[in-house]
């Protein structure tokens, strides 16, 4: 006895929409780190370069974001009854991982050169910062309506908003250069690009872990559920309750329900069965639930299972 809610129509239109701004972002962020490498190269730019490399990063992690996009489109399968939707959650926890490496780099070289400073032409490293923080602005803008809509989508947004504020850094880096001849303001600056990064690179990478562990979905109190389940009318016991999201926006939730025969014999399954569906709809904002509703004559035979809540 169970009950299931699919729904996909509403994911899918997301994801080309979210494909048509990513594309964008990408040919955008690829410009401007040729342009801020060559700045880095012409000027001798620490601040340059490492918002260089974390352009890079970008590049592949926006790509690397579209490819998941693609692949979370393919249909569920009997192996893949889930379908591909974690390819998304993979794709965030990847770019994670990149930021982290970015960082290690960028706060190495940020280092030695503030130990051992050498000369920066601040006025092409400034020209070339400028024209970095337009770029990014605009990718930021592209992809601001949009961030909140998945995992995926916050990943490449956060990647674009720590180039704006690396960006930012090394402007201020060469007007500081500029200004009083400081040339330790250049490494001063990558190092804080770096600290930016780590935030964001934690936050994301907990984030990926968290819906690959299968915790439940933040904000989803699994006790209040289960609560709300019981204060129904003939239910006695709630048990193998358990709630995890398959991608971003899409929590799940399963549970085994005991109901007094009493009640069963009255109302019947399917009516309860839509009670319990409509409880976690409205009450927790889940759609896709699947209940198993067990007499209460029966459950001597039932396993309720040590392991499980």
């Amino acid at each position: 006895m169970g009950h299931g809610h699919g729904h996909g129509t509403g994911h899918a239109a997301g994801r080309a929409e979210d494909r048509r701004r990513l594309w964008l972002v990408a040919g955008i962020t690829a410009l401007v780190f040729v342009v801020e490498v060559v700045g880095a190269l012409l000027s001798g730019s620490l601040a340059l370069l490492a918002d260089a490399g974390h352009m890079l990063t970008d590049v592949g992690g926006v790509l690397l974001a579209l490819f998941a996009s693609y692949v979370a489109t393919r249909p569920a399968n009997d192996q893949r009854t889930f379908g591909y939707h974690r390819a998304e959650i993979l794709a965030a926890l990847v770019n994670a991982l990149l930021l982290v490496v970015v960082f290690v780099y960028v706060a190495y070289e940020g280092v030695s050169r503030l130990l051992d400073p050498p000369p920066v032409q601040s006025g092409l490293m400034l020209v070339f910062a400028v024209v970095g923080l337009a770029a990014n602005a605009v990718s930021l803008a592209v992809l601001t309506a949009r961030r909140g809509e998945s995992l995926n989508m916050r990943g490449a947004f956060l990647e674009v908003l720590g180039d704006t504020l690396g960006s930012v850094a090394a402007i201020v880096a060469g007007v500081v250069i500029l200004a009083t001849g400081f040339e330790r303001a250049d490494p001063i600056a990558s190092l804080l690009i770096a600290v930016l990064i780590v935030p964001r690179a934690l936050s994301l990478l907990r984030e990926a872990t968290s819906v690959l562990f299968e915790s439940a979905p933040p904000g989803l109190d699994v006790a209040e559920v289960r609560e709300h389940l019981i204060a129904m009318d003939g239910v006695e016991d709630v048990h193998d309750l358990h709630a995890w999201t398959i991608t971003s926006g899409m929590p799940s939730l399963s549970a085994h329900v005991t109901v007094s025969d009493a009640c069963l014999r009255e109302r019947g399954v399917g009516p309860m069965l839509d009670d319990f569906a409509r409880c976690v709809r409205e009450d927790f904002g889940v759609e896709h639930a699947t209940f198993q509703v067990e007499p209460a004559s029966h459950q001597e035979h039932e396993d309720l299972g040590a392991d499980h809540p």
